[in-house]
């Protein structure tokens, strides 16, 4: 079957071309290229051709800014982060939560202690606030080196005596050099009640520095702490002051089944030997 032939009647030839031209000039195609070609069906068919490439470049453009919408509304539809703090959710990093709260991420670290590769998990619950200046009783205990030794030197003799007693009725578990220099370890020989050392604040009642159990602080002046830990109940509270020989908590048994007082004493926050500031005594005694 032949291709059937287009003929154009005369009286509508100025018609046709001037419809094409207008289509030459959406497609950016010349006039003059148009009139080169042999027949107004040659140029229409080209015209169309150029029609057709723009629509589907057109709808290309189209999809591309949709998708490229998408995603940016994708990213600029979460809300700011606002409040003292933040529960990780999915899909959350620390860089996002960061640029989200109005801080640097590395900021955000720091003060949740997230070290690199800033690795977060999902529930995980984010300080956007720093943390208070002011030192806890369990961190003051800890770093109490670096107070200014100013400070000591001013001190009157006063200050620095002590009487101090024995916070158990006992005999010597572990000594100073057996606990690696940090104070001594006393197993009960009647009720495992433990009594203050010497007058005093406490500072700490709690469980929160590893590796002491149930801990009892307790400061004396501006040079002296002592500890109290492994104790199974605690009967003092924080900012309670204590007379020498109080008892301020009741001992847990240990892995031998028997109730061990681990007791130190420091100095200016260094651990120091308890046998050199405790006096001789008879285990038979009660304090």
């Amino acid at each position: 079957m032949g291709v059937p032939i287009v003929r154009f009647r005369t009286h509508q030839s100025k018609e046709k071309h001037k419809r094409i031209g207008d289509l030459a000039t959406i497609c950016k195609i010349g006039m003059a290229w148009l009139k080169s070609l042999r027949s107004p069906a040659s140029a229409a068919r080209e015209v169309l051709r150029c029609v057709g490439s723009l629509f589907v470049f057109g709808l290309l453009g189209v999809m591309v800014v949709a998708c490229s919408g998408s995603s940016a509304k994708s990213h600029t539809s979460l809300p700011p982060i606002q409040g003292k703090f933040y529960r990780v959710h999915s899909g959350d990093t620390l860089y996002s939560i960061a640029r989200r709260s109005g801080h640097d991420y590395h900021t955000l670290a720091r003060w949740n202690h997230i070290h690199p590769p800033y690795t977060i998990k999902v529930d995980q619950l984010l300080r956007l606030i720093p943390p208070r200046a002011k030192t806890s009783p369990a961190r003051h205990y800890r770093s109490a080196t670096h107070r200014s030794p100013v400070r000591f030197k001013k001190k009157s003799k006063k200050t620095l005596k002590i009487l101090w007693r024995w916070p158990l009725k006992g005999v010597i578990a572990r000594n100073f050099e057996q606990t690696g220099r940090k104070g001594i370890d006393i197993a009960a020989t009647s009720v495992p009640r433990v009594r203050a050392a010497a007058a005093g604040k406490v500072v700490y009642s709690g469980s929160g520095l590893v590796g002491y159990g149930n801990l009892v602080i307790i400061k004396h002046g501006e040079i002296y702490l002592s500890a109290y830990g492994n104790n199974r109940r605690l009967l003092v509270r924080e900012g309670q002051k204590v007379k020498a020989g109080q008892v301020i908590s009741e001992l847990a048994k240990g892995k031998t089944k028997r109730s061990v007082l681990h007791f130190e004493i420091r100095r200016q926050g260094d651990p120091v030997d308890p046998l050199k500031y405790l006096p001789r005594r008879r285990l038979s005694s009660e304090h």
